[in-house]
């Protein structure tokens, strides 16, 4: 069994039992031809629906689909998923990201952030130079700067600690 949350809205319950699907508890009837591992043509109730995964994180099991046009965010758990959380484990599994290191040598460009700053999860951090090219540090977690530990203009080396949550 699947639960699937649609645009954080809308919750449904999909399955599979003897050959059958099922939405909610009733037996669900549709043909589906895969066109390319992202792409799909649904026919169901005599309509045509194009399905396109824009998106996916396997990670967060978290996907985002083009619907003739239209596009959702889903989110997807399976048994699994609601045991863990029954037991109360869910929250154990993430896992507490304590800081953001360099992940290769280079130069501090600038630093988006200050201590004592909320931050969310992929909120921008830090801008890295590294071989020429600029790459933005994003934050893995939600959380609170304790410490900025590098100032701008400021060369690192790979895996030195450059903000500690």
């Amino acid at each position: 069994m699947y639960k699937i949350k649609v645009d954080n809205k809308y919750d449904f319950n999909f399955e599979k039992t003897q050959g059958t699907w099922q939405l909610d508890g009733k037996d669900v009837a549709f043909d589906m031809i895969e066109i390319n591992k992202t792409s799909f043509s649904v026919l169901k109730d005599n309509k045509s629906y194009n399905v396109e995964i824009v998106n996916h994180n396997v990670a967060e099991k978290s996907f985002q689909i083009k619907v003739n046009q239209t596009i959702y965010n889903l989110t997807v758990k399976d048994k699994y998923d609601e045991l863990l959380h029954q037991l109360g484990l869910d929250k154990a599994m993430v896992s507490k990201v304590s800081n953001i290191k360099a992940p290769m040598p280079g130069l501090v460009l600038n630093i988006l952030v200050e201590e004592g700053q909320e931050i969310k999860k992929g909120d921008a951090l830090i801008v890295l130079e590294a071989m020429k090219m600029e790459n933005i540090l994003k934050s893995p977690t939600d959380g609170t700067v304790k410490k900025v530990s590098v100032k701008k203009g400021v060369a690192v080396e790979k895996g030195q600690i450059l903000i500690e949550f």
